[in-house]
């Protein structure tokens, strides 16, 4: 008994066309989007792919404006180890342990009120 499938015939007969059947769907889409007025469609695509190129670069070039703007590196008062804080912050020193305050792009060190800073002197 013998089958006859039609879908060998059909395939057989397309591979010949199937480069001619891309470029006819190609053409037949253009021409549908250019006669439906979709040009906003092509100039949105340009603008989202100007933009996801541009975008990570100004986002960097902000980030950097943002931290030369807003870190201080400057000495400890106390044991002159260079030390680097954000603006406005209470810190201590990683190298005596001093806790220190930024006001004015340089450190103070942050004593409680009523706190009386001295020398000691030893006389032998």
């Amino acid at each position: 008994m013998r089958f006859y499938t039609f879908g060998n015939n059909l395939n057989q007969g397309n591979n010949n066309f199937s480069g001619l059947r891309f470029w006819l769907t190609t053409l037949f889409i253009v021409w549908l989007l250019s006669s439906l007025g979709l040009g906003w469609l092509v100039n949105s695509v340009f603008v989202l792919i100007g933009f996801v190129t541009i975008a990570p670069v100004i986002a960097i070039l902000g980030v950097q404006w943002w931290v030369r703007r807003s870190i201080v590196t400057a000495d400890c008062p106390v044991c002159g180890a260079t030390a680097v804080a954000a603006k406005n912050s209470q810190f201590q020193c990683l190298n005596c342990g001093e806790p220190l305050q930024e006001q004015n792009k340089q450190f103070v060190r942050l004593t409680p009120p009523g706190t009386i800073d001295i020398d000691v002197q030893v006389v032998e």
